[in-house]
């Protein structure tokens, strides 16, 4: 391919010059082609790897210099010597006699730049090719990857890194390239090549790891393997992108949220690096962004547009505090240097003046920002201050354009007084919803806590108010240690609504969503599903001591809130724990907010935790183990061994500690946790931990444990959920939550949010492939009883059979990924395939598929599976029919083979399979003792098998013609093709016999009608003496050897006029009309035994009309010497006679016809339909050839085609390695 002019020094070296004249030269890559080059051929192989040369891939190239020039032009490079001779020739053709005519080098040297260019730019042009933002280098290196490994255009390169493998003691120097799905590696080592491909989907740890030996290296660990890689340039960039695409991989695992581009980053400046991808830069970009929202506790969608060092002029102290301002598409943020001295939030819905002040030498570049609430920010020392103002500008004037349209809305809904009317109606009619925090109304008051509580409330409250006179209220208030000093003493019951939608983030999502929640409670109220009967289930056992739970009101509110939410988010739906937490919520916060809070929660700060399989709650689980191992390491192990840990910490952390604390200490938590996130929750299980370390180490069991940490829960634990764990009533000893929050901070406080992010995503990766496995043991459990496969077998199809749907999912599919992968539903039904993925496995793993062929015969089977009708289908049917195919007996096999023709192709879904489909299977399964009773069973399968063999529909002359098609075709590859050929004939020829009979029988009663017009039966009848006559000579002569390429040749038959034919004449012709458009067109009875046979078409191009579809064939005249002449025969070919001897048309004139005289066998123009046969009599025609009794009771190794599947099926061609997961060395 041309590429752009680049300047090269030394021409010589590593090439060898093959063609050559004053302006070009043709050179290879020493070492390429069939000599190899010897010794420095290997060495320059392995000098292009390790050095990421393009060589490797282009070993052709085409350079230009200028006769007085020592510096060289590379044009043009190729990868076949046919691709580089074609551009040679057109330079030789094209240029040297132009360039002969300049006078100056340098004008040359352009005028070839330009050409080539201009020929760059006409072929993009003319392909269609699009601009990106990747670099050359990085192009290219995409597509050594792709080719490398055999990855489709659709599996994106993120970036690419060299290093080393180590493969047993010996490292292997080379590349690491990191795809969105796949992990691999690529080493060419003195003519030792290894390849290594891991889908992320599939990775189970990734880890960076020291050692002695490698003391920065990355460990890749699969289910069956450990890949260790080291000599990284830049390590910690390699592993937070492996890690990146990881948690993506999971992601998708968990909840089909697979990976789209985003389109909308800024172009690449001309001084980036040259390796540096879109993709990457996307990667990046997100990576930043998810960690600037989870600082600021913003939205989800919130994207970080760019960030910058600078001051900030806190009134409060009256300091310029250093640290760094983040702008993004609605909020400026700021964080000082030192993480608590100060943060500050400004949405810009809340920004009214935005301006530069004037620079001195105290306050260099300073900018002004003041807000609704007229607090006034400034920021100094900012590096490219009018940028950053212009960036600024930009994003407050789409978000005075968002309120701009949402005012209009408002005004164009009060325009008139009758519309202002309907409003007020629409309001009187909606569902009401609680305006105030449920506490406010069911304030639980004790005459011996009344004066003492009412005081500590009021000096909290007084504390606050003096925190806002002084730091600010509201969104923009400025955070600092004080402000964590009170919410540590406790916030105050009357301001802890306001205070938890401030620290949550929750205020932003209320403030940007006006009305959403009073529209979700209208849409979900009177609707049910299986969530809302899981709500109603436990709304009464939601604080039930709580007077505000107790009547309806505040019942109500909670299912209200519960079921909006459900419906907002049903891949969550319900999750028990969910109505404890939420009706806390409402106890402090209004009903909206109690709702936002919950989204938040959910959503943000709890992420998985209250999906169907508690996986955040299982994630962090597994985190506060770690922590536990790291913080009081002489407890760990004990509890481990009691299995303490993970029996408490699912309770505690998806309550909030709110199921095991009493209520007035548990909110404490709940205060601290909206301010400090999840940080607080472990510190505090820590410290409940570490509290107790002494009486823990001397417990014997899990029960002993529970007691301990049961009775030192601060104050009494609540009684239904702990009266298993006292005794006899002691009293417990006295817990200040206060003193314990504050004790978690001291010792536990090093703990860091971004430590704990970096826990998690080892510890989900474990968890998510747990549940995998899980998933994985419980369909095989399942479905072991039920088929003849055994337990491995089906393990490593069912792997197959979720690789297919991963591999869909990455490359597209004809259906939504979602559809197919629903975590929800029972086990069996979680992955599911369609017919395109269905259609890969049919090739890889069935006995029938042969190529091309195989298509038309995927497609009738997975109707006949697809017992619902959905267009897809789970693990189940598809072992079903892998299991007949299998292990079925030659019964079996035909009966499947007959089911999947009985119904016509243009059916949606077969609904014919029935139980029968393991009769015979898990009989052969049975090998115990009690051979009684399963000869019983035997009998009673045997009889049911008979009355369902009777029970199968009768097989049509058109369903019938496919069956004859399809065994055609299955038998197009195999070794004794010949043979199984004739004895199809043979089959064919006695089923066309029994059918016509059978007609016979059913159409007796129409005998005399058809005397009218008759000139003798003997002579319209076929003589069954006459050989070339013969149904069987005639289908014998029709499957003999094929020509070339796929199709057979009919020999022998001669196409004559019958006596009575000639009689005739055209006054017996009349015009039928066809069926389907497939016609069998003839003119002589002799040869109507054949017409069925004849007819082969494919129920996919039925509706075709176009003659690109069909191969047709035509005859001449009825001359009595010329013969039907036969062209190769696709699979979707239709043959036809006409009567015009026509070739390639079809003939729509009156076709000549026998007459309604004709008995035996007689022709027609269309599918008879009184024509049928029965499954006893197909399976008896095929009981009278060995050879194809033979074919269906081959037996299958299951085992070879599982290896062969496994190492197809990853990149979509065969690899050099037994395994996907194993390395593959050649040379």
């Amino acid at each position: 391919m041309w590429v752009s002019p680049e300047d090269v020094l030394l021409a010589g070296a590593l090439w060898i010059t093959e063609r050559a004249n004053p302006y070009f030269i043709l050179q290879k890559r020493k070492g390429h082609g069939d000599g190899g080059g010897g010794l420095a051929g290997l060495l320059v192989g392995t000098l292009d790897v390790v050095l990421d040369s393009s060589a490797r891939m282009a070993p052709y190239r085409i350079l230009y210099q200028t006769p007085d020039s020592l510096v060289y032009w590379i044009i043009a490079h190729g990868t076949s010597r046919k691709e580089i001779t074609e551009h040679w020739e057109w330079l030789e053709h094209n240029l040297l006699q132009t360039l002969s005519i300049f006078e100056n080098e340098n004008d040359i040297t352009t005028f070839v730049k330009g050409k080539v260019q201009g020929i760059i730019a006409e072929y993009n042009k003319n392909h269609d090719v699009k601009e990106d933002d990747d670099t050359d280098k990085f192009k290219e290196a995409s597509t050594k990857f792709r080719k490398l490994f055999g990855m489709p255009e659709e599996e994106k390169l993120v970036n690419y890194y060299s290093c080393s493998f180590w493969k047993g003691k010996v490292p292997r120097q080379g590349w690491l390239y990191l795809s969105i799905n796949h992990l691999c590696f690529y080493s060419y080592l003195l003519g030792k090549e290894a390849k290594l491909v891991v889908r992320w989907a599939d990775i189970t740890q990734l880890e960076k790891s020291a050692t002695l030996l490698l003391p920065d290296a990355i460990k890749v660990s699969t289910r069956m393997n450990e890949h260790v890689f080291s000599v990284f340039l830049n390590i910690n960039e390699t592993f937070k992108l492996a890690e990146q695409l990881a948690n993506i991989a999971m992601r998708q695992l968990l909840d089909n949220k697979g990976f789209e581009q985003d389109r909308s980053l800024p172009k690449l400046k001309k001084k980036s690096p040259k390796k540096v991808s879109a993709l990457k830069r996307d990667l990046d970009a997100r990576a930043k962004s998810e960690r600037y929202r989870a600082l600021f506790r913003l939205p989800k969608d919130e994207k970080l547009d760019g960030h910058t060092d600078c001051t900030l002029w806190t009134p409060f102290n009256k300091m310029h505090i250093l640290g760094q301002m983040f702008v993004s598409t609605n909020y400026i943020c700021f964080t000082s240097k030192e993480e608590t001295l100060c943060s500050l939030i400004i949405p810009l819905r809340e920004v009214t003046i935005v301006e530069k002040a004037d620079s001195s030498n105290v306050l260099p570049s300073p900018l002004s920002i003041s807000t609704k609430n007229r607090m006034t920010f400034l920021f100094a020392n900012l590096k490219d201050r009018d940028f950053l103002v212009q960036r600024i500008s930009d994003f407050l004037q789409q978000t005075s354009s968002k309120i701009h349209i949402e005012r209009e809305l408002t005004s164009s809904l009060n325009s008139s007084d009758d519309e202002v009317k309907q409003i007020v109606v629409l309001f009187l009619t909606r569902v009401p919803t609680a305006t105030h925090a449920l506490m406010t109304m069911y304030r639980r008051r004790s005459p011996e806590e009344f004066n003492p509580k009412l005081a500590k409330e009021f000096l909290k409250e007084q504390a606050w108010k003096n925190h806002f006179a002084e730091y600010g209220q509201g969104v923009c208030m400025y955070r600092t240690e004080k402000t964590k000093e009170l919410v540590l003493k406790g916030i105050p019951e009357s301001m802890r609504g306001e205070l938890w939608l401030l620290f949550s983030g929750t205020v932003n999502e209320m403030a940007t969503h006006p009305g959403y929640y009073e529209d979700l409670v209208e849409k979900s109220m009177g609707k049910y599903n299986l969530a809302t009967e899981e709500i109603e289930r436990d709304l009464h056992r939601s604080l039930p001591e709580h007077p505000a739970f107790q009547n309806e009101m505040g019942i109500a509110a909670l299912r209200r809130v519960l079921t909006a939410y459900a419906f907002r988010n049903p891949n969550i739906g319900y999750c028990q724990a969910m109505n404890i937490v939420t009706s806390v919520l409402l106890l402090y916060a209004k009903e909206e907010e109690a709702f936002w809070l919950l989204v938040a929660l959910c959503e943000r700060m709890l992420p998985d935790y209250y999906n169907t399989r508690v996986v955040g709650a299982l994630v962090d689980q597994g985190v506060f183990e770690e922590l536990a191992r790291e913080y009081i390491p002489q407890l760990y192990d004990c509890m481990q061994d009691l299995g303490v840990i993970s029996t408490i910490s699912l309770s505690w952390f998806l309550t909030l500690f709110l199921s095991v604390m009493p209520f007035e200490s548990a909110v404490v938590v709940v205060d601290c946790f909206f301010y400090d996130g999840i940080k607080v929750i472990f510190q505090l299980a820590l410290s409940v931990l570490h509290a107790n370390i002494h009486q823990l180490l001397g417990c014997k069991d899990d029960g002993e444990a529970m007691t301990v940490l049961g009775r030192t829960a601060p104050s009494p634990p609540i009684p239904h959920l702990h009266s298993l764990l006292t005794d006899n009533g002691e009293p417990h000893p006295e817990v200040d939550i206060f003193k314990l929050v504050r004790s978690s901070y001291e010792k536990f406080g090093s703990i860091r949010a971004d430590v704990i992010e970096q826990m998690r995503f080892k510890q989900r990766l474990r968890v998510i492939q747990t549940i995998e496995d899980t998933t994985k043991r419980n369909v095989v459990r399942t479905i072991v009883t039920e088929t003849a496969f055994s337990i491995d077998e089906l393990e490593e199809l069912y792997v197959l059979f979720k690789a297919e749907h991963l591999t869909s999912c990455y490359w597209g599919g004809s259906s939504n990924p979602t559809e197919r992968h629903d975590p929800s539903l029972p086990y069996l039904e979680q992955y599911r395939i369609d017919m395109e993925q269905f259609k890969g496995l049919f090739n890889l793993l069935f006995p029938w598929a042969n190529g091309a062929h195989s298509d038309p015969l995927a497609l009738r089977l997975f109707r006949l599976l697809d017992q619902n009708g959905d267009a897809l289908i789970n693990f189940r049917e598809f072992i079903s029919g892998l299991g007949v195919l299998c292990h079925g007996d030659l019964t079996e096999k035909l009966k499947l083979l007959y089911k999947m023709h009985v119904i016509p192709g243009e059916c949606a879904s077969m609904q014919f399979v029935n139980n029968t489909l393991f009769v015979h299977l898990t009989v052969k399964k049975l090998n115990t003792p009690e051979y009684r009773h399963y000869l019983k069973l035997w009998n009673q399968e045997t009889k049911s098998k008979l009355e369902n063999t009777k029970d199968l529909p009768k097989l049509n002359q058109s369903q019938f013609i496919e069956l004859c098609k399809t065994l055609y075709s299955m038998f197009s590859e195999d070794v004794a093709e010949q043979e199984l050929y004739h004895a199809t004939a043979t089959v064919t020829s006695l089923l066309l016999e029994m059918g016509e009979v059978g007609k016979l029988f059913s159409s007796s009663g129409r005998k005399d009608h058809n005397i009218e017009g008759e000139s003798g039966p003997s002579m319209c009848t076929r003589d069954a003496t006459d050989p070339k006559s013969s149904p069987e000579a005639v289908l014998d002569g029709m499957f003999q050897q094929r020509g070339q390429g796929d199709g057979f040749a009919l020999a022998g038959l001669e196409n004559k006029p019958s006596p009575c034919e000639e009689g005739k004449g055209d006054e017996g012709s009349e015009q039928l009309p066809s069926m389907q458009d497939i016609r069998l067109e003839d003119s002589s009875p002799k040869d109507t035994g054949i017409s069925s046979a004849m007819l082969i078409s494919d129920d996919e191009t039925k509706d075709d009309t176009s003659m690109s579809s069909y191969s047709v064939l035509s005859a001449g005249s009825h001359e009595l010497d010329e013969k039907l002449q036969c062209e190769d025969i696709a699979d979707d070919t239709v043959l036809v006679r006409s009567e015009d001897g026509s070739s390639g048309e079809r003939s729509n004139r009156p076709h000549s016809s026998g007459g309604p005289h004709d008995r035996g066998l007689p022709h027609s123009t269309s599918i008879d339909k009184d024509w049928t046969i029965t499954f006893e009599q197909f399976l008896a025609s095929v009981l009278t050839e060995q050879a194809l009794v033979h074919y269906f009771e081959k037996p299958v190794e299951v085992a070879a085609c599982i290896t062969n599947a496994k190492n197809v099926q990853t990149v979509g061609r065969p690899l050099l390695s037994t395994s996907d997961y194993e390395i593959s060395l050649s040379g």
